[in-house]
């Protein structure tokens, strides 16, 4: 009897001493924490993960590393979007493998150059842009216009060797199949002229169906030995958004000048859209040489300089 009495008790002690644990194992991953908006975790083991939370000011200990070994999904690596300022433990310890990755949405405009770009990225997303530039240098073959305008998903963990990698990898596919489907190939000797003329096209075009007429005036004109005299090709590099006066066409010496200098600029002035693209590969079929801007804000297009005239005077008169 006494034996059965000790069984007894002994059973209903452990009994005891299980809801006990129980209660405080629920009280424990109900706690709240306090969370930033992102985490870094590394790849690795889960003592890995349970450390860098540490160093991020999160109070884990080995029974975090339990749950997570045991009764959890194994967390993702890289930079991951928490979302909330509080939650419970067992949440956030669910977040660990169930977040998605911290992105940073970055986006080329077309028309845009890579100096002003740059520095955009630098100001956003606290990136070097010494680096940026330099990554940039060492990966396109093209000095501007290597980066495609677009709308580009980019971890928030990435270095700027990774962005630029990203941003160049994506426009050289883009190139390639283009190149290849008007040439055959992609040479990119070839493609360096076809991204220049696209660049004067993009910054002179009031809209994309001028694209192709603006492309037949600089075949035109390239044809005849004429300088170009396109405003938009002074607007290279950090001097984007700068208003090309007579003074800067008479002071500015650089090759980029086509009012001094024949032919095309040594390089493309901006980043260059697939439309622009494709208006250098398929230009209209004209005999312009000449266009002005009228006080609609489009181009009027003529073969003389006479008739170039009358379209300058009526657009000064409105």
């Amino acid at each position: 009897m006494k034996i059965l009495n000790i069984l007894y008790f002994i059973s209903s002690s452990l009994i005891t001493l299980t809801v006990i644990l129980s209660i405080i194992f629920l009280i424990y991953i109900y706690m709240p924490i306090n969370t930033t908006q992102t985490v870094i975790l590394p790849k690795g083991s889960i003592t890995k993960t349970i450390k860098a939370l540490n160093n991020q000011g999160y109070d884990l200990n080995k029974i975090d590393a339990y749950i997570i070994d045991y009764l959890l999904d194994k967390p993702k690596s890289g930079r991951l979007e928490i979302g909330k300022e509080s939650m419970s433990r067992i949440d956030f310890l669910k977040k660990l493998s169930s977040a998605k990755e911290a992105i940073n949405i970055i986006t080329l405009i077309p028309g845009e150059t890579l100096p002003i770009f740059f520095s955009q990225l630098s100001d956003s997303y606290h990136l070097d842009v010494n680096r940026l530039q330099e990554e940039y240098n060492r990966t396109s073959p093209y000095k501007e216009a290597g980066i495609i305008p677009d709308t580009y998903h980019i971890s928030k963990s990435s270095s700027e060797k990774q962005v630029i990698k990203a941003l160049v990898k994506h426009s050289e596919k883009h190139y390639r199949e283009m190149s290849v489907a008007k040439f055959k190939d992609y040479n990119q000797t070839e493609w360096l002229r076809v991204l220049t003329i696209a660049s004067i096209i993009q910054k002179e075009s009031a809209n994309k169906e001028e694209m192709p007429i603006i492309a037949s005036v600089i075949d035109n004109r390239l044809k005849k030995d004429m300088p170009l005299q396109m405003d938009g090709t002074l607007n290279y590099g950090k001097f984007s958004h700068i208003k090309v006066t007579p003074k800067r066409i008479k002071t500015d010496k650089s090759r980029f000048n086509t009012y001094l200098n024949k032919g095309l600029p040594p390089y493309p002035v901006c980043s260059v859209s697939i439309d622009a693209i494709k208006a250098t590969l398929n230009p209209k079929k004209t005999n312009y040489l000449y266009f002005m801007r009228n006080r609609d804000g489009v181009h009027d297009f003529t073969d003389s300089y006479k008739g170039h005239l009358k379209n300058i005077k009526k657009a000064k008169k409105g």
